[in-house]
């Protein structure tokens, strides 16, 4: 079984000249969770310290395995959806490709910093929306003069102003829907190499999955590579020109978007 290893795509396969360069590999990667599902009821804090003193295994500790030799390898200027059920491994796997969770086998190349933006990405609550953009700006490597010109910018983008001067508020006080806007506000505001986006348009507005899917448009001609979980089917087909099929944690396609997304309605009965 081969070693689990996060590497760069330069030191797996050189490009030639005139071909595609490639991004991410995803090299037969299995990724398995441990799970502790017992020991939430009453008196499990006792049971849990009698393990520890007579040194008993926990007998519902299970093993899951998320993904199961998926491999794929994703291109510069692609913007590639990944579809599934629920539990297919579709945020499993590009928490893998941002380095956040270590396969249990198989290989990774990233060329440079995956950057991986979700619906619970980390913002503080207790700070307002105007000292995050500049924290998360700061935070993406933009310098303090950099995010002074695109601050303006990144607020409009989010959409949260136009009905009352939110950004000067804390975040705890903004729906799911303002403070996910943000967040894919803030990331989007800087070039990435490889940008991971899972579900952060889906409690957005029409208006601003407009602005998003455009914005993802832009980031691709800019030879980055996009991608995309989502549930929504109609964003994946005007956002992604390839679409990559989990289910049960394997691979079931990878081609076309309109291929790819008839085949999964076909299968689900959508």
């Amino acid at each position: 079984m081969a070693v689990a290893e996060q590497q760069t795509v330069a030191d797996a396969q050189p490009a030639a000249a005139g071909t595609r360069v490639p991004t991410v590999i995803v090299d037969d990667v299995h990724i398995v969770y441990t799970v502790y599902g017992a020991g939430t009821g009453k008196g499990s804090a006792t049971a849990a310290l009698a393990r520890l003193v007579t040194r008993k295994s926990n007998p519902n500790i299970r093993r899951v395995h998320a993904v199961k030799g998926v491999t794929f390898t994703a291109y510069r200027g692609e913007a590639i959806g990944i579809i599934g059920s629920n539990g297919s491994g579709k945020s499993t796997i590009l928490r893998a490709i941002a380095g956040l969770l270590p396969p249990e086998s198989g290989k990774i190349y990233t060329d440079g910093q995956p950057s991986l933006l979700g619906v619970n990405a980390a913002l503080m609550n207790d700070l307002t929306g105007s000292t995050n953009v500049v924290l998360g700006g700061l935070a993406m490597g933009m310098s303090q003069e950099e995010v002074r010109e695109r601050y303006q910018g990144i607020v409009d983008f989010s959409g949260i102003n136009e009905k009352g001067d939110f950004i000067s508020l804390p975040m705890r006080t903004y729906s799911s829907g303002m403070a996910a806007r943000l967040r894919f506000s803030i990331a989007a505001a800087k070039n990435h190499d490889v940008l991971m986006i899972d579900e952060a348009l889906a409690t957005g507005d029409r208006a601003f999955q407009k602005r998003s899917e455009e914005r993802i448009r832009e980031l691709r001609k800019e030879a980055g590579t996009v991608f995309l979980v989502s549930h929504n089917n109609n964003s994946i087909r005007d956002t992604c020109d390839r679409v990559v099929w989990l289910e049960k944690g394997e691979l079931l396609m990878d081609g076309p978007t309109d291929d790819v997304i008839k085949a999964y309605e076909s299968h689900s009965g959508k």
